[in-house]
């Protein structure tokens, strides 16, 4: 499937599960802020996710930063940076993503399937997108964010080096995590990877919230990746909104 079909399928599954009953009634603290960004800023978020997110944020463990893995054209970017301005809270918020939307296994070629679009300006449109919704909406705390995998991100945590972000700003990497939003590729293979790194440097009494983690949705992998964290990685429950919010014991 093509990265592209993938995101289209995600949006799909994410908008049944707020109008399907079999889901529950998640809390939606939507306020009016919130919809005037879900106007403009495009996005697959669940709206659960929001409740989710103020809780972790409430509750931080210490000034560490928070980490994102995953940016698209920034909505839940720019709801971090919200949730965060109306705790009050100091620490960074640091994301990275690749922007890249190639379909795995055989060649896509270089057109979005039906249409005269190039898969390379559609990668620049999105990440250009990205730049303008968080300097629109985020402009008075803006995110330091780096374009790479999130592998390739955390190796060079581990090395502490000195990055350039897409604002031309340099940052620090390396330390500890004090919340992680987990929204990068949904297979197994990838989530456990991205959780086997956020825990590395995740502290006690930090936050994971897995997107897309709730049973029901199709992402199977991920719903997986959540609830072995919570029977072999020291993980609890905070809150299932409908997606897993896990807090780290040890």
């Amino acid at each position: 499937m093509s990265g592209l079909l993938h995101f289209c399928a995600r949006a799909l599954r994410k908008a049944a599960s707020l109008i399907d009953p079999r889901s529950g009634q998640p809390i939606d603290i939507s306020d009016e802020f919130v919809t005037w960004l879900c106007f403009a800023n495009a996005g697959m978020l669940h709206r659960g996710n929001l409740h989710c997110i103020a809780h972790a944020m409430r509750n931080l463990p210490s000034a560490a930063p928070i980490f994102e893995i995953g940016a698209f054209c920034g909505l839940s970017t720019n709801l971090l940076c919200y949730y965060k301005r109306l705790q009050g809270s100091r620490n960074k918020v640091i994301n990275c993503d690749p922007w890249e939307f190639e379909r795995s296994g055989e060649s896509a070629g270089p057109f979005v399937p039906n249409s005269t679009v190039r898969f390379e300006a559609y990668r620049e449109f999105v990440r250009s997108t990205y730049l303008r919704n968080v300097e629109m909406f985020s402009h008075d705390d803006l995110p330091f964010t780096v374009e790479d995998t999130s592998d390739r991100f955390f190796e060079a945590w581990r090395r502490k080096e000195t990055r350039k972000d897409v604002f031309g700003r340099e940052i620090q990497l390396g330390g500890a995590i004090s919340f992680c939003y987990v929204d990068g590729n949904h297979s197994y293979e990838f989530a456990k990877r991205d959780f086997q790194n956020c825990n590395e440097f995740l502290e006690p009494g930090g936050f994971l919230l897995f997107d897309d983690s709730a049973e029901g949705l199709g992402f199977e992998g991920v719903t997986r990746v959540a609830r072995e964290a919570i029977a072999t990685q020291g993980y609890g429950v905070e809150m299932k909104n409908p997606n897993y919010l896990l807090r780290k014991r040890s």
